[in-house]
């Protein structure tokens, strides 16, 4: 096998964030529902875009906030996700690319506006997410170049990516390219309510092997398996999976794998502010440790070192060098 070009390239929907802080009786009145994810037309977005306080626009997205995070970590990023040629669209370029990470994907010169997500923040630290696909939803097989895939070590797709039919034709080329090459393929399930959409496509990607890493949280781990146990949860995903990794906050994860499962704590935390990027910055920390050969346990404390400094400031992407943190953690 040729030496990798990239440590992990990612595959997901190119979002700006909007992030604000609210109360839950905003969350009432806007008939949001309290720690998920709601699609949403562009109406809506201009409606709740109205209605919400002051806000900090921060380029996000689920596997792009990850692959930040991977180049946090001073490893070798690349990112396919489609935006349109317009003002959010050249921010979300030039960000991207302002961390170091390769980002080709051409953007759409028509169609709808570039993908923007409303986060509503709650005084808890939990985030309540109202998105607008637009361009987001055009990632098309096209943009897949299969060369690029099979140069990086690992590909990481997001399950937020099953919702518009050509980009889930587009997570299908990836995967296929990316074993031919005989490289790894990463999927995170993104949200329990992705989950109950599609459960039965996404235990068919973990059964038949398109997928070789999967990351879940609790929730999503209960809804894959429509189970109110967790250990119930995992003994299914220990049958199904090669390799999984499912998240609990404060109790930290643990690592699913053929060798049994690995509990491994949670990093400390002084304050959460804002818990949006936990999940995907814990994936980053995690891929960075695969990709560099680390066993599964060292791989997750990296993974718990970036999530714990993400949800201590607002926003989805790391604000302190991971690499710089963990050297000083004694895990780089």
């Amino acid at each position: 096998m040729t030496a990798s070009r990239y440590d992990v390239l990612g595959i997901g929907n190119a979002i700006v964030d909007v992030i604000a802080r609210a109360d839950d009786d905003f969350l009432v009145a806007q008939n949001m529902q309290k720690g998920g994810m709601a699609l949403i037309d562009e109406a809506r977005a201009q409606a709740i875009y109205d209605a919400m306080g002051p806000a900090t626009e921060i380029s996000g997205g689920s596997a792009a906030n990850t692959i930040a995070g991977v180049a946090s970590y001073g490893a070798r990023a690349a990112f396919v996700g489609k935006v349109k040629d317009d003002e959010l669209g050249r921010a979300f370029a030039h960000d991207i690319r302002a961390a170091s990470i390769g980002f080709d994907t051409p953007p759409a010169s028509d169609g709808p506006s570039t993908a923007r997500c409303y986060i509503m923040v709650t005084p808890d630290g939990e985030r309540t997410m109202n998105t607008y696909l637009g361009a987001a939803q055009d990632l098309h097989p096209n943009d897949i170049d299969p060369d690029t895939i099979a140069s990086a070590a690992i590909t990481y797709l997001e399950g937020y990516l099953w919702d518009p039919p050509h980009a889930k034709d587009a997570f299908r080329k990836a995967a296929k390219a990316a074993h031919d090459a005989k490289r790894m393929v990463a999927l995170t399930l993104s949200d329990s309510f992705c989950v109950d959409r599609y459960r039965a496509e996404f235990l068919k990607l973990l059964r038949d092997k398109t997928v070789d890493l999967i990351f879940a949280n609790e929730a999503e781990l209960k809804s894959l398996y429509e189970t109110a146990d967790f250990d119930t949860g995992v003994a299914a995903l220990r049958q199904d999976a090669k390799l999984a990794v499912v998240t609990r906050s404060e109790k930290g994860c643990v690592v699913v794998s053929a060798d049994g499962v690995k509990a491994v704590p949670a990093a400390s935390v002084d304050k959460v502010v804002d818990t949006t990027g936990a999940g995907d910055l814990f994936a980053a920390g995690f891929l960075v440790g695969l990709a560099r050969g680390s066993d599964h346990v060292m791989a997750a404390r990296l993974g718990a070192l970036a999530a714990a400094e993400v949800i201590q400031h607002l926003g989805a992407r790391p604000e302190t060098s991971l690499k710089a943190l963990g050297q000083e953690n004694g895990l780089l």
